[in-house]
């Protein structure tokens, strides 16, 4: 049967129920948010006259922790708009409403005996075939289903989001022996496409994968601390982007987590895994006993293993906890040799190899919780998976690791590292040096490493058949690190040119932060010059973490130090060439943005035929930060979008304040949604994608869509509506306001009247329709000007020394 999610039930309204429940308004799903009615009056409700069956009252614990979630930053919701798609209400008067909804999500306390009797209530008024599902971390799945009806236990599984469930990948699935297959698929596959998920499928074990495996990684540098001799502040800085985790690392994570919540998974493992071979790994050191019991849980509690305190002048310091006197320290500089050789290393792969070669604390540190670990996770499967894969997935998604521990085994190499686990001198309990039978079995079978990619997909080695299998989905992905070897076409040291297959190309940038500098100018003018020639479209993204932060503003800083405007004026009629090449070639261009996407890298995607972007997409026209206006066309663009909202009965003013405010406050969406609300996208002309995984093979199929569609060559245009003397009225009088009110400085005066003379087309006694090319040629001229501008240079020298803006 076709199984549609209309409406969803979110019971229970606290920290991660209310944000799941954003999560499902994000994706343009009904929410019905429950939780329960307060037993008591506040003395401001008795105030007011209110009375417990008052609506306000019943509802209040609900709509407080709806309200607290929206505030938080990050916001868990795509945009404010959405928000209306959440109605409130409390267990006793409206889960009867549950009839309505296609799937009720259970997120109450993780307390057995009040899941079930909630579960009581979704009995009683679900319709039959509903979806039910449990978000528990750390109750047995099958413990729910007992007294449960044959249709009930049919639907249920458990659906464990992480949290913030905006944010972070993982999604496990947890079905129970009586869970149809068909709703594990549909769950599978709704997780994956709609909920922007990497589902991964678990047994009802201990924590099941994330949490199993994450905890017992974290818990284990807590045991090696003490031995190794390390500080709060040295595993951090050794754990984190350098090994390819996040920046909070370890202890900052513990923190962020709350020890608390570390603690009690902890417990829980510990007694409900008494058959874990490293179960000792699950007593707590005798030092987070301690912290615990003084409540230093973390931020919640203000300190744990960090703490925030004035200094003797007023000034906000961070001291870390040294844990051998539990005492508060002054952090030190951390300094490490093998640190200092992995930085140039932007391969991951490699730099895991000379990472674990080196010789200080950070390598010794690296090899003595790698060791143990890859011990661990070969010997939870089939324990906790059958499949290995979804340990690696889970720790990538769930816990934020570039790579997942059997892809770290496989970039040391799987045989070599047997000797060296066995004989690695800091053993953690349980640690035994062997790993599990399976592995050799592996090697012994000619297969020397956990995973390959076979014609560009990847494959993982299947224990049961003592093959390589393709992961499942994996055909439906297009990953340019694995078709880059042998489909590259063209490339120089910012880009690389690759054939998608079906007639799409693909230009990736690989610049530093991705940065736009003359290699990615020339790649995407030779990229759109191959497309044209021999190809039907073009998609414009890459794998890196971020799409793009902009203009390569070192080069211009050169340019601009070194007085050589002729070179700058042609670097930057360079890029709004580009731009416009992107807008007008012979063949459709899709830009595939995520993440940050700056500057240039917004403008390249304001200019493409068509946006496929990811859901997480930071995109904004940055460029006031560092003294000049957007010139590679997004100031020509911003005018020439305002131009096509001109109507006769409006204010044509406002329209021009708004776009004009959106530059002026180098506005940057939060989300993709909020691009398209700030102007960035437009309408018709772009796609969110929920999962990155899946945005490049969205993207070319997009292009290849348009292709076939039988794309046509558009012509620029020579009709932009631009108000001259009576819109610049408007930006001056804003601009000398705004500085007398001391709100911006005299530069930014000067910045924000470049910017309206270029969107209002300069000195033109009466609104006038101008071209494209009159526009990005007062735009460079205005660009010209302001590098010239010693503030200008101070903004630019900041922002490349500092990494933020400089206001003077």
């Amino acid at each position: 049967m076709n199984r549609n999610i209309k409406k969803v039930a979110v019971l229970g309204s606290g920290v991660m129920g209310s944000r799941i429940a954003c999560h499902f308004a994000n994706i343009g799903v009904e929410v019905l948010l429950l939780d329960i009615v307060p037993k008591d009056l506040l003395p401001q409700e008795e105030a007011k006259g209110l009375t417990l069956q008052s609506g306000a009252v019943r509802n209040r614990i609900v709509n407080a922790s709806l309200e607290t979630a929206l505030k938080t930053n990050p916001s868990p919701i795509y945009s404010k708009s959405y928000i209306s798609r959440i109605k409130t209400g409390n267990f006793q008067d409206n889960m009867k409403d549950i009839v309505h909804c296609d799937w009720v999500i259970e997120v109450v306390v993780e307390r057995l005996d009040i899941k079930k009797s909630v579960f009581d209530q979704v009995e009683q008024y679900r319709k039959t075939g509903t979806l039910v599902t449990s978000n528990t971390s750390g109750i047995p799945i099958h413990l729910m289903t007992e007294g449960r009806s044959d249709d009930f236990k049919a639907h249920f599984c458990g659906t464990h989001f992480f949290n913030p469930p905006r944010y972070l990948e993982l999604l496990e699935i947890i079905p129970t022996p009586d869970t149809r297959p068909e709703v594990v698929e549909f769950l599978t596959r709704f997780g994956d496409k709609m909920l922007g998920k990497t589902v991964v499928l678990c047994k009802d074990t201990p924590a099941f994968i994330g949490n199993r495996i994450g905890v017992y990684s974290m818990l284990a540098i807590t045991h090696l601390v003490e031995g190794l001799q390390l500080s709060v502040e040295e595993v951090d800085k050794f754990t984190g982007p350098a090994m390819g985790h996040p920046k909070s690392a370890t202890f900052r994570t513990a923190d962020v987590v709350g020890l608390d919540t570390l603690v009690n998974v902890a417990n829980g493992l510990a007694q409900n895994a008494p058959d874990d071979e490293a179960k000792a790994v699950f007593q707590l050191p005798t030092y987070i006993t301690k912290m615990v019991e003084n409540k230093w849980l973390g931020e919640k509690t203000k300190q744990g293993f960090y703490k925030k305190e004035k200094d003797d002048k007023g000034n906000s310091v961070i001291l870390s906890l040294d844990i051998q006197t539990l005492t508060y320290k002054d952090q030190s500089k951390i300094k490490s040799t093998t640190l200092e050789a992995t930085k140039p290393i932007d391969d991951i792969r490699k730099r895991m190899k000379v990472y674990e070669q080196g010789t200080d604390k950070a390598a010794t540190l690296f090899r003595a919780m790698h060791y143990p670990l890859f011990e661990y996770v070969s010997r939870r499967v089939p324990e906790i998976t059958d499949d290995f894969y979804r340990i690696d997935d889970a720790m990538r998604a769930g816990f934020g690791w570039e790579l997942g521990p059997f892809e770290v085994w496989d970039a040391l190499g799987v045989r070599e590292t047997l000797e060296k686990i066995k004989t690695e001198e800091k053993r953690l309990p349980g640690q035994t040096g062997e790993v599990a039978a399976w592995v050799h079995d592996m090697l012994n079978a000619g297969c020397e490493s956990f995973y390959q990619v076979i014609e560009g997909v990847k494959h993982f080695y299947d224990i049961k058949t003592k093959t390589y299998q393709p992961i499942p989905g994996a055909s439906d992905l297009i990953v340019l690190d694995h078709i880059r070897d042998n489909h590259t076409i063209w490339k120089n040291s910012g880009v690389t040119i690759t054939d998608l297959g079906d007639g799409i190309i693909n230009c990736e940038f690989h610049t530093k932060m991705n940065t736009i500098g003359g290699d990615v100018i020339q790649g995407l003018n030779k990229a759109i010059d191959i497309a044209e020639k021999d190809y039907r479209g073009l998609v414009i993204t890459n794998d890196g973490k971020n799409f793009s932060a902009g203009a390569n503003i070192g080069m211009i800083f050169m340019m601009a130090v070194e007085q050589d405007f002729d070179e700058l004026n042609m670097a930057v009629r360079m890029f709004q060439n580009t731009a416009m090449r992107i807008r007008y070639s012979a063949i459709p261009v899709v830009v595939a943005p995520f993440q940050l996407t700056l500057g240039g890298g917004c403008e390249f995607s304001m200019h493409a035929d068509f946006v496929q972007l990811h859901a997480e997409t930071y995109m904004g026209l940055v460029e006031f930060g560092v003294g000049v206006i957007p010139g590679g066309g997004g100031s020509k663009e911003f005018a020439l979008r305002a131009s096509e909202e001109y109507k006769p009965d409006q204010i044509v003013q406002n329209t021009l304040k708004d776009r004009f405010l959106t530059i002026g406050q180098a506005k940057v969406s939060t989300s993709a949604v909020e691009a398209a609300e700030l102007g960035y996208l437009r309408e018709g002309r772009y796609a969110i994608t929920m999962n990155r995984k899946r945005l490049l093979a969205d993207a070319k199929a997009k292009a290849l869509e348009l292709a076939e569609a039988g794309y046509v060559q558009p012509a620029p245009r020579q009709d932009i509506k631009v108000l001259g003397n009576q819109g610049l009225g408007i930006v001056y009088v804003g601009a000398s306001s705004m500085h007398a009110g001391k709100y911006i400085s005299d530069h930014d005066k000067k910045i924000s009247e470049k910017l309206g003379w270029v969107m209002c087309g300069g000195n033109l006694s009466a609104p006038t329709e101008v071209s494209e090319q009159y526009l990005l040629d007062l735009e460079r001229k205005a660009f010209l000007e302001l590098c010239a501008e010693r503030k200008t240079l101070e903004r630019i020298q900041h922002m490349l020394t500092k990494g933020k803006p400089l206001r003077n």
